[in-house]
């Protein structure tokens, strides 16, 4: 792995457009009984931050991208958005402290 550095993978998560989201409509008729009339469309999804290793920054999206198709998001019935950037922290990244 020489030459490799750490990035993290932001990765936000959404349902398609036209895809049925339950929890955004359950948010947005709380906010409304809250008395926030102005709002006109709640979409809810996740948020996930990936720490991995990588030669550069292609390649990092690359990889959370691939990620992202198999496992961390529904590519039938969700959307998602990766955005990457160098991880300053030095530790090992291989899950052993």
């Amino acid at each position: 792995m020489t030459g490799e550095r750490g990035w993290i993978a932001r990765v936000v998560v959404t349902p398609k457009t036209g895809v049925n989201d339950p929890e955004g409509e359950a948010i947005l008729g709380g906010l409304r009984s809250l008395g926030h009339h102005g709002v006109q469309r709640v979409r809810a999804g996740r948020y996930l931050e990936v720490a991995l290793v990588a030669r550069d920054g292609e390649s990092a999206r690359a990889e959370a991208d691939e990620m992202c198709r198999q496992l961390l998001a529904n590519p039938v019935i969700e959307a998602f958005r990766v955005t990457v950037e160098e991880d300053g922290i030095k530790e090992n990244r291989t899950g052993s402290t």
